[in-house]
């Protein structure tokens, strides 16, 4: 029997459900583009899609791990507590430039998260997952939208840019060049869609 405090769909895995950019474009455009609160969430919105960076990720990243002179993201603490470096093309650092300076605004020091509260403190995961699906709605999105499937469409669409699967599994984090392929397996059933649309044509009653 669940606890009233257990989410209904605990231990319950949904297919990922990939966003298109006009999708991604979208959520960020329903975010506000004057609150300090839109502008942040803008700017996690664009870490999230353009980095690949796993919610807890993000949300552990400070002000000095983000490089606009070097295109980068450092992640201290990933899974398995592995270290990386992240790329993010130049133009997403316009979304990360406007929050950092609207956080100078707000007196907030390097001590705080990147992505934290207007007082300074932690985001926590939960937060992210009830305005992401809030945003969507807004966004008129029917997908289910969340911080994870931001991921699942930055891989789906590194694939589909046909970058090497080893530069797929350095961006991601990814222990193993394996645990990448069965992760493009399980997002990006395209390929084998587009494959079964390219077969011969099948005609059992033969031609008339």
């Amino acid at each position: 029997m669940k606890s009233a405090f257990e989410p209904a769909n605990k231990g319950i895995t949904y297919p990922a459900e990939i966003l298109t950019p006009a999708e991604v474009a979208q959520l960020f455009r329903s975010c506000s583009n004057r609150a300090p609160t839109g502008i942040r969430n803008r700017a996690l919105i664009t870490v999230l899609y353009r980095a690949g960076l796993r919610i807890s990720e993000a949300l552990a990243l400070k002000p000095k791990d983000v490089s606009r002179d070097a295109g980068t993201i450092r992640v201290l603490h990933g899974k398995g507590d592995r270290a990386r470096v992240t790329g993010i093309d130049p133009a997403s650092f316009a979304a990360i430039d406007r929050w950092l300076d609207k956080r100078k605004e707000l007196g907030l020091t390097g001590r705080s998260p990147l992505f934290c509260t207007l007082q300074g403190e932690p985001i926590q995961p939960s937060y992210v997952r009830h305005w992401m699906k809030r945003l969507a709605t807004k966004a008129g999105i029917e997908k289910r939208v969340h911080a994870h499937g931001l991921r699942h469409s930055h891989a789906a669409e590194l694939a589909s840019e046909r970058h090497p699967i080893n530069v797929i599994q350095a961006q991601l984090g990814h222990s193993s060049l394996a645990t990448t392929s069965r992760y493009l397996a399980h997002i990006q059933p395209q390929q084998l869609v587009d494959a079964m649309k390219g077969r011969p044509p099948w005609e059992p009653e033969g031609r008339a």
